[in-house]
């Protein structure tokens, strides 16, 4: 990032940073995108076993990841207001950090995995398929929330194209091994679903390893000497990332388990249901990689605005992302409207199944726009190290209206699985309402700060 001048200049350095941002959160969504298509294809216990299995971890995922971007905002202010020399330290904390985390959740795994597929009475060979798919997954935890810490470094430097390269890197190895493994090509055993955990796992071993020699040896990285810093750890770092972190883990963890609740409930449906409810979920996630990357830029951009006490500035970036996400929410309508056929049918060759895709489809139209507003501004709020009143309000829109809503639509009307879809749609309008009156506040209130 560098001081702009003009709204165009902000424009074209707003794109600059967001494109490497956009490809990198495709590429890595792909990964499950991959995963699910694949397994998809090898049978619909297979997708629905890939889908549950992802409906527990993706929560866990997000909201860790979540709270391992405090560091994104911290680095950005940091850089912005000139103290390069705190960045190796912060950095040293995160990843000592993100490796205590990772400890937890095996621990947690361990102990909740099987009585939660247990509660949810799935046909046997789906709860196995869930099961041992999360086991492979479980290899790759480690280095999959190492390289989040170390994706905040890149990313708060502005050096986006970085993490673009990557992860197109980490693709083709993703994709390879999946087909290895799901079909038990060129003498590979043939696993299945089960066969696309292990191949993210080893995909998240190549792109923590290609990232650490990266960042070890390539200027811009290489000049912060960040392997370089003494071991050692600062509860007190670990205590700032944690108050900034964990409320944006939660937020987002609220955000997202809630589509994954909602698999979990659906659990009383048939097997068609529930793969069918996953492949939608998966393809619209697909297009929520949009409003995310401009959630992401626009928190590097507003932070380091904040961090040079530029509040015009700030505020003029955060215009700009918010309008441009909108109208990509427009687009991305339209291009679940027309392409809903032919997605279909990249997760499955059953007729019944696919039809049921085509109708999930129809209404995660509805939640394009939603979440092209408050996706962004939940970005801009981070750039203001604004986090509690967005977690209580993400806690209120999505578990407080949301769920009980499609719960009671599901069961008692005649929208029977479609229900829960009704009831994430009004979640999503609520939270983009009330993250937008937050907006306003804080905006209203740092400015006040700023210039008395």
């Amino acid at each position: 990032m560098f001081e702009t001048s003009s709204k165009l200049e902000k424009l074209k350095l707003f794109a600059i940073v967001m494109w490497p941002i956009l490809v990198t959160q495709v590429g890595l969504y792909m990964m499950n995108f991959i995963d699910t298509t694949m397994s998809g294809q090898a049978g619909a216990e297979d997708l629905a076993g890939v889908a549950i299995g992802s409906s527990l971890w993706v929560p866990i995922l997000t909201g860790i990841t979540g709270i391992l971007l405090a560091l994104t905002p911290i680095l950005a202010q940091k850089i912005g207001a000139q103290k390069t020399e705190d960045i190796s330290f912060y950095l040293m904390q995160g990843m000592t950090l993100a490796l205590f985390i990772s400890a937890l959740v095996f621990i947690a795994g361990l102990l909740f995995l099987e009585p939660i597929l247990a509660f949810m009475s799935l046909e046997e060979n789906v709860a196995y398929i869930a099961k041992h798919y999360l086991i492979g997954l479980a290899v790759g935890m480690i280095p999959l929330f190492v390289y989040n810490v170390l994706r905040g470094f890149i990313d708060s430097l502005g050096q986006t194209k970085t993490n673009m390269f990557i992860t197109l890197l980490a693709l083709p190895v993703n994709a390879l091994f999946n087909y290895l493994l799901i079909f038990g090509a060129f003498g590979f055993p043939e696993l299945g679903g089960i066969g696309a955990g292990y191949a993210t796992a080893i995909t998240y071993w190549f792109i923590f390893i290609v990232t650490i020699l990266v960042i070890h040896r390539v200027p811009p990285f290489s000049i912060y000497r960040v392997f370089r810093e003494k071991i050692r750890i600062s509860f007190g770092a670990w205590k700032e990332i944690l108050l900034l972190g964990t409320p944006i883990g939660l937020t987002i963890f609220f955000e997202t388990s809630i589509f994954s609740a909602v698999t979990l409930l659906m659990s009383q449906f048939s097997t068609e249901i529930i793969a069918a409810h996953q492949a939608a979920i998966n393809f619209a996630s697909l297009l929520y990689m949009v409003p995310i990357s401009f959630a992401f830029t626009l928190t590097i951009a507003v932070g380091y605005e904040v961090g040079a006490k530029r509040m015009v500035d700030a505020k003029q970036y955060t215009n700009i992302g918010i309008l441009l996400s909108i109208a990509t929410g427009l687009i991305a309508c339209v291009i679940i409207y027309v392409t809903r056929g032919p997605v279909a049918t990249l997760y499955t060759n059953d007729p019944s199944v696919a039809y049921l895709i085509q109708q999930f489809l129809l209404y995660a139209i509805f939640f394009q726009l939603s979440d092209a507003i408050n996706t962004p501004i939940q970005g801009v709020l981070r750039g203001y190290k604004d986090v509690n009143v967005p977690f209580i309000m993400a806690l209120v829109s999505f578990w407080i209206i949301g769920l009980p809503l499609g719960y009671v639509l599901a069961t008692y009307t005649q929208l029977g699985p479609y229900g829960y879809w009704v009831g994430l749609i009004a979640g999503l309008a609520v939270c983009a309402t009330f993250l937008y009156v937050r907006l306003g506040i804080i905006q209203r209130r740092v400015a006040k700060i700023v210039y008395e």
